[in-house]
């Protein structure tokens, strides 16, 4: 389904905005990217949502909003990726349609489970290591969880929190079909050699993929 996923920090960016980094991300060979804009304004979120819509389809790359089901509707996102505290999945589903993209974070076997039968078409699995960007969520789930819940559920597993160059083989190798990265690309100044690097990592030890698949 994908390889790199990236995930947008504004407090991370030097200054570019969401729409940047998106840009400069699939120049790298980013397979989707996903707007997060925690503090931000309505108004401004759509802005940039509608602008990552442009280079999504310029590049022919996936588009995800976080948490915002409107901001997805209105941009012409491919998805959107709730969390646990989010509305329903099926609530979702209602208004976004069947050929939509709906994600969803879980943190153990239990909620995955909840995840395939309330129709997600994906999981973003973490914090699998530690992480300052997502101070919120729960810390160091560690590889072994990705192993767990891959076993549960036949759902697409995007495994999200403190990984870089240093251990994003070690996430595809445990079973995740897909690595979502923050700061490891949207704190980096050089953005796109630092996508074209991880996913590089991800290609080594899994030569066939093709992106987008």
């Amino acid at each position: 389904m994908f390889d790199l996923y990236v995930i947008t920090d504004r407090r991370l960016s030097h200054g570019l905005s969401e729409a940047e980094v998106a840009r400069l991300a699939y120049a790298g060979g980013a397979d989707i990217v996903q707007l997060r804009m925690k503090s931000e304004d309505g108004k401004e979120m759509l802005e940039q949502a509608k602008i990552i819509k442009q280079y999504a389809d310029e590049y022919a790359r996936y588009f995800i909003v976080n948490d915002r089901v409107d901001i997805a509707i209105l941009s012409d996102a491919d998805g959107v990726h709730l969390g646990q505290s989010d509305i329903p999945i099926a609530e979702a589903r209602k208004l976004l349609g069947d050929d939509k993209l709906i994600g969803i974070s879980v943190h153990n076997v239990e909620e995955a489970i909840t995840a395939f039968n309330d129709g997600a078409d994906y999981i973003g699995v973490g914090s699998i290591f530690t992480t300052s960007t997502k101070p919120d969520a729960i810390q160091g789930l560690g590889l072994d969880a990705i192993y767990r819940i891959k076993q549960a559920v036949d759902l697409p597993l995007v495994a999200v929190g403190g990984i870089n160059q240093g251990n994003i083989q070690d996430v595809i190798a445990a079973g995740a079909d897909s690595a979502a990265v923050i700061s490891a690309v949207v704190g980096k100044e050089d953005i796109s050699k630092a996508c074209h690097d991880l996913r590089d990592q991800i290609l080594k030890i899994r030569p066939h993929t093709v992106v987008g698949q």
